[in-house]
């Protein structure tokens, strides 16, 4: 490697433009690389202009992932994610112009979406997990068990202790609990990182749950590998990579935003808990234990219009048992 390509110092994050940043990085060299990169949808970040042109960013995003193939081990896992304007187009070009091999495409759903005046509300991101080669990666199985539907809701005793794998739809409904986000199914409950949660960075308005990023980082490396974030943001992947055990790098284009991280960094430790709701709980009520609806009656009115016999429809009683 030329003396001015010398590799960047890991544990740490490190100011500038990833496609620079990314040749700095000795090939074949980190374990698991997440990318939440800019969606191109005209956020307003304070260093990179959100507004390019379609053929633009294409090529920048083949740019850049193909920079992150070039520093993937060859048992390597690269997991993005992106929003549904270049889904489509970024999963074809990491497969079918890169060779990676799509593993799962994972829907992270969360019911406190983003509010839209003519088309359904905005609720989920599009999750890719890739490999180099799909006869060796990591996924670590028996770290992100989780306990099933036999388990939490119908205490059936045929259920396996250990519980089950995750489905690939990952789910958050804020009404299921007032105090946080418990599960009464066996889904997945990540909690999109809101305004008032005590997670909130307050600097990024694009932050990830650091539970959903301590699933990924489990499943797809071991303690003492080196995680990758080649848009840092607010520093989740890293912080998260760190309560873990991992080794980390962060490239982030932001001076702000990597003083920031750094500072993040700083106040946590291996072994810190992660921020947010853990998984469900074994805890949760059965079936049989819940709550009963008695009989009641409720009382809908039509609204102010004629039926077929030209008589008005009145009261409607419905009775429910």
């Amino acid at each position: 490697m030329s003396s001015d390509r010398l590799p960047l110092n890991i544990d740490a994050v490190h100011r500038g433009d990833c496609l620079e940043l990314l040749s700095h990085i000795p090939e074949g060299s980190v374990h698991l690389v997440f990318a939440d990169p800019p969606f191109n949808i005209g956020y307003d970040y304070d260093s990179y202009d959100d507004r390019r042109s379609e053929i633009d960013y294409l090529e920048w995003s083949r740019q850049w992932m193909a920079g992150v193939v070039r520093v993937l081990r060859p048992d390597g896992t690269f997991w993005l994610a992106i929003g549904d304007e270049y889904a489509a187009e970024l999963k074809v070009a990491a497969t079918r112009d890169l060779g990676l091999n799509c593993r799962s495409w994972v829907i992270w759903y969360y019911t406190f979406g983003v509010h839209c005046k003519k088309k359904f509300s905005r609720s989920h991101v599009h999750l890719f997990h890739f490999v180099r080669d799909p006869s060796a990666f990591t996924f670590e199985t028996e770290e992100i068990r989780v306990p099933s539907a036999r388990q939490l809701v119908y205490g059936d005793a045929r259920a396996n202790p250990s519980g089950r794998l995750p489905d690939d739809t990952w789910i958050l409904r804020p009404q299921d609990c007032a105090d946080g986000f418990n599960a009464i199914e066996d889904t997945w409950y990540f909690p999109r990182v809101c305004g008032t949660f005590k997670e909130r960075s307050g600097w990024h308005g694009c932050q990830m749950p650091e539970q959903l990023l301590g699933r990924i980082i489990k499943a797809s490396s071991r303690p003492g590998e080196l995680v990758l974030d080649p848009f840092a943001g607010s520093g989740t992947t890293l912080s998260t990579a760190k309560k873990l055990g991992r080794h980390f790098l962060g490239l982030e284009l932001s001076e702000s935003y990597a003083e920031r991280i750094a500072k993040r960094l700083e106040t946590i430790s291996v072994g810190t808990p992660l921020d947010g709701t853990a998984e469900p709980l074994l805890s949760v009520p059965t079936t049989s234990q819940g709550r009963k609806l008695g009989a009641t009656k409720r009382r809908l009115r039509r609204p102010p219009q004629e039926n077929k016999t030209g008589q008005s429809p009145g009261e409607l009683t419905l009775d429910f048992t």
